[in-house]
């Protein structure tokens, strides 16, 4: 038991927390604009791993002639991407009326089918793609080093925050999911703004995929996602559509898989149960929330 609770105040299970909080951050601050416009956005997942994977390809494709630059332009096309897939679920569920979780769901199966075929394509398998040679640096102190991603994870908290709060974007947009036939009638174009809050969720969940595969494990693997996408989901309900919720919904999260990570194989309890530990926990978290202050036009369309 000393054993155990030395490695949980131990340098590395911090730095495994933060590690496991930044993509669930990332993408649940995502989510939190395209929902507070009104868009369900159940593809947060599949976005996240249309990020990785294309963080990982385009790096792998330049780095021989650009070296370390190459990550860094892995990390805007990754957040490009999903900025683009974010976009194709905009079309379908704005200007096509589509049921908004039918079309987040087509977008996961995707994400599931579209990068085997690419990996086997380019490299000759269906699971992985190389080793990077040249991923994210690591910025820090000592053991303390993160990739960037993880500092504008936190620093985005902050930015979203000012931006719902305190700007007329942010005002827009939260007038947008609330009631958008009164921000229409004050000169607000709705379905620009649902657009605009859509694709934003796409570039941060492109991101949190541009960390795990170029800013984390320097690879990508095939489901490397592994379910981060609909976690992030319910940390953004659990933290009641505020940025300050998210922020601590995803570190409750984020402590739960690290304690998984630290748990697992020491027979406290059984493997199983550790490794569904932060899933059952988001489960019950969902159950126990109480009522929430859903954004009031929530998955509903609008126009003709």
């Amino acid at each position: 038991m000393d054993s155990i609770l030395g490695q949980i105040l131990s340098v590395t299970f911090l730095v495994t927390f933060i590690r496991s909080v930044v993509p669930l951050l990332l993408t649940g601050l995502g989510g939190l604009f395209s929902e507070r416009s009104g868009v369900v956005n159940i593809a947060l997942d599949g976005l996240i791993i249309f990020g990785a994977l294309t963080g990982a390809v385009v790096t792998l494709a330049i780095e021989p002639s650009v070296g370390r630059a190459a990550p860094w332009l892995g990390w805007l096309a990754g957040a490009a991407v999903g900025g683009l897939m974010a976009w194709i679920h905009a079309v379908l569920s704005i200007k096509y009326r589509a049921d908004q979780v039918i079309s987040g769901t087509a977008i996961n199966l995707l994400a599931a089918g579209v990068p085997p075929v690419i990996l086997q394509a380019l490299y000759d398998t269906s699971t992985d793609s190389p080793k990077i040679q040249n991923a994210l640096p690591l910025w820090g102190i000592g053991d303390l080093k993160f990739s960037p991603p993880v500092y504008f994870a936190f620093l985005a908290v902050a930015l979203v925050w000012y931006v719902v709060y305190r700007t007329p974007f942010g005002l827009r947009l939260r007038a947008t999911g609330e009631q958008p036939g009164a921000a229409a009638s004050m000169g607000v174009n709705v379905q620009r703004m649902r657009y605009t809050a859509v694709i934003l969720s796409g570039v941060l969940a492109g991101s949190a995929g541009v960390f795990l595969s170029i800013g984390n494990l320097s690879a990508y693997t095939r489901n490397m996602s592994a379910g981060l996408g609909f976690i992030a989901l319910a940390a953004l309900i659990f933290g009641q559509w505020k940025p300050l919720g998210v922020l601590g919904a995803t570190v409750l999260f984020g402590l739960l898989q690290a304690l998984s990570l630290t748990l697992d194989g020491r027979n406290i309890l059984p493997s199983s149960l550790v490794l569904v530990l932060p899933y059952l926990v988001t489960i019950l978290a969902l159950i126990f929330t109480g009522r929430s202050a859903a954004p009031k036009a929530l998955g509903r369309p609008y126009g003709g």
